[in-house]
């Protein structure tokens, strides 16, 4: 665990900024995608982060609807 200096509030660490390093190709893409659309590269950055969060637990969602699908009976025996 990191240490945390007693000097710096409690607050200062529960919404940090976090720098987010991409790639001479990928920020050139996202950047002419940011004026193209006349928004900012972070309200890009967030809208894929969120989307890439929601396909992730649709697809767990997913895969736990078809379990509980097919194995039923398994499922109610290990009850």
């Amino acid at each position: 665990m990191a240490r945390r200096h007693h000097l710096i509030p409690a607050w200062y660490h529960l919404c940090m900024a976090m720098t987010l390093r991409l790639p001479d190709d990928l920020d050139a893409k996202l950047t002419e995608r940011a004026h193209r659309e006349g928004r900012s590269k972070q309200e890009l950055a967030i809208e894929a982060i969120r989307d890439a969060q929601d396909r992730a637990e649709v697809k767990v969602d997913d895969v736990l609807a078809e379990l509980m699908d097919s194995d039923t009976e398994i499922l109610d025996y290990l009850k």
